[in-house]
Order: structure tokens, then C-alpha cells, then sequence
């Protein structure tokens, strides 16, 4: 049953240890117990948080040995899903009733080999949802592998209809509007996008999906890489590689209530007043009354590239969480 009581949400800026998955974890659990002292029953913590972000990379060659050596280090700090982290973060949540979505680089034990860019939604239940990255972004490539796009979904729970998305997926219509049919309430958002222009793109989802959304970047400084790291700083130990900029937007006015939050580690706290996104929906519903899934899907389904809607006998793609419509009789 959908809830509309309010809630207090959390975006907690934070830099990992970066490439100790222990001591990555121990500090996620300590912000999330600073964070529902605060009050936040949602707390919501960065890309890659366990363990490592590989920004880095974007400056090194593909060849480079020490570029293999960080895959193996981000492998060897990776997570399983089902697995001991997962289930430790669980027991916190049952422990402090809160909610907690959290990016980490997701491993399968069983088949050593790709990563992939995950982020998990736990209750005081266990994991309710899981989601990989759909299409690494340009250097993540070198180490994340694609999602499948099956696992585009919104969580029920005690506080609020939950969905989201990671980094620059936010950046693709047609992923956005499938979480935009499970009808999220609050969006979470964890990203390494700390510019104005991702800011921007923040409260054109408020908009769009009337959920209040919760933006959370990694604030990352060139002293904070270990000291044994595989290549060289991007400019050196003495610069910031991201500023952070978390965010907290207003599903009801679209205008940022928490932050951004700039150049150092920090927790926002807002409180969500889920009935006022509701009556924003009288005036703009993306996926009700202001929709038309019909235009969607004759696009998509323009297999000929003429952009009419395909040759004649073309099939539509499937599309996750979209049916296509009944053809009308003749």
C-alpha cells in the first residue's frame, strides 16, 4: 500500500576507502547511523561508494599495466549480491529501521571477471532491489560491464515508492520513463556528475517524475587515493577530483531543498512532503494523463530508420515495463 505520511531523507557526501572494502563498509555504516540520528528513515549514499570510483583512469592508457592492476584491486574490494556485505547492511538497517540505497561494485565469486556498477536498495527487510548500471560512461568501461535493463523497478516500502538510476542513465529517456511507470515517490540518484549542468538535470526529473529526488556525489581529493595506487593523480595529491555537489530537490516545487553541498564530506537532511508531489500531478503526470506510449513505441519501433514507425511488418522492440498497444481492428 502506498504511503504518503512524510519522511526525512539523507544525502550523505562521503569519499570510501578507496579500495578497502572493510573499511569502506565500516564508514557507510557509521554515516548511516550519524544520518538516522539526524532522523532520515531514507539514506542514500554514493556511486562506487564500496569501494572505488575509477576517475582516475580517464587520464591513463588502456594498455598501461597499472590500469590492470586497479581492475584487480577493484575486483579483489568488489561485492556480492546476495553476500556477507549485503547482509551486514541489512542487519543495520533492521537495527536502526531505516532504508539505505548505496552504490558498490558488484562482483560475481562465482565467475571471476566483470564488474559491474550497482546500486542496492536494503531495508529493515534485506535487499529489495538491485540495479546494474545500463551503459558504463566512456572510462568505466575499462572495468564495468552492461546492464541488462530487467531490473528497471520501484521498491513499495514503509517509506514511499523508491526507483532511481545511476549517473548518466539519468541521461537516457527511455530508462528515466520506466521508472518514471512504477510511480516513484523518491528518487535516488548516486553519481560522480558534480557540475551545475547535472544539478539542472536533477530538477528536470523532479519534474518530470513529480519524486522528490535525493542527488549524492562522492567529494574525492588526490590525498584522500592510498599511497600505493597504480599511476598517477590527475593533477596531483593537492587538488580536488570532485567537489561533490549532493542535492536534495522537491518533487512538489522542483527546487533544491538541501545543498548542493560543496568541497568537503557532509550529511543533508530534508524533509519530503509526499502529498504535495501528489497534487502536482493534477497539473503534469508523465506517464498518466500527459502521456501518450503510443508515440514512445512507434518511435522505437522505426526499425527502418525512416522514423514512420518501421517497415511494413516490423515488430516494436520490447520495451521494459511497457506493453505495446492493441492494434485497433480494420
Amino acid at each position: 500500500m502506498t504511503t504518503f505520511d512524510p519522511v526525512r531523507v539523507a544525502a550523505v557526501q562521503a569519499t570510501p576507502v578507496m579500495l578497502d572494502l572493510d573499511a569502506s563498509v565500516e564508514k557507510a555504516i557509521e554515516l548511516t547511523r550519524d544520518a538516522a540520528g539526524q532522523g532520515a528513515k531514507l539514506i542514500v549514499l554514493p556511486e562506487c561508494f564500496l569501494s572505488f570510483y575509477p576517475s582516475a583512469s580517464i587520464t591513463q592508457s588502456r594498455y598501461d599495466e597499472g590500469m590492470t592492476d586497479l581492475f584487480e584491486r577493484m575486483w579483489l574490494s568488489a561485492v556480492d549480491v546476495p553476500g556477507p556485505v549485503v547482509d551486514r547492511l541489512a542487519r543495520v538497517c533492521f537495527e536502526l529501521d531505516v532504508h539505505l540505497a548505496i552504490g558498490v561494485n558488484e562482483r560475481e565469486s562465482n565467475r571471476p571477471g566483470t564488474l559491474y556498477n550497482t546500486l542496492l536498495l536494503l531495508g529493515p527487510g534485506g535487499l529489495l532491489l538491485k540495479h546494474r548500471k545500463l551503459m558504463p560512461t566512456h572510462h568505466e568501461r575499462l572495468f564495468h560491464g552492461i546492464g541488462q535493463g530487467d531490473d528497471l523497478s520501484v521498491a513499495d516500502t514503509t517509506v514511499g515508492r523508491v526507483g532511481g538510476l545511476i549517473c548518466w542513465e539519468h541521461r537516457m529517456p527511455v530508462a528515466r520513463y520506466a521508472i518514471y511507470r512504477g510511480g516513484p515517490q523518491i528518487w535516488v540518484a548516486p553519481t560522480m556528475d558534480d557540475s551545475d549542468v547535472w544539478l539542472s538535470l536533477m530538477r528536470t526529473i523532479a519534474f518530470e517524475s513529480g519524486a522528490w529526488v535525493i542527488s549524492v556525489c562522492q567529494y574525492i581529493h588526490g590525498e584522500q587515493f592510498p599511497e600505493d595506487f597504480p599511476f598517477d593523480i590527475p593533477g596531483g595529491r593537492d587538488r580536488e577530483l570532485s567537489r561533490g555537489a549532493s542535492a536534495i530537490i522537491s518533487g512538489a516545487t522542483r527546487e533544491v531543498v538541501a545543498g548542493p553541498l560543496v568541497g568537503e564530506e557532509g550529511i543533508l537532511v530534508a524533509d519530503c512532503d509526499l502529498r504535495e508531489s501528489l497534487r502536482g500531478k493534477q497539473w503534469f503526470d508523465a506517464v498518466g494523463h500527459y502521456s501518450r506510449e503510443d508515440v514512445l513505441l512507434g518511435v522505437l519501433g522505426a526499425s527502418n530508420g525512416s522514423g514512420n514507425g518501421g517497415s511494413e511488418g516490423a515488430s516494436s522492440p520490447a520495451i521494459v515495463g511497457i506493453d505495446p498497444p492493441t492494434p485497433s481492428p480494420n
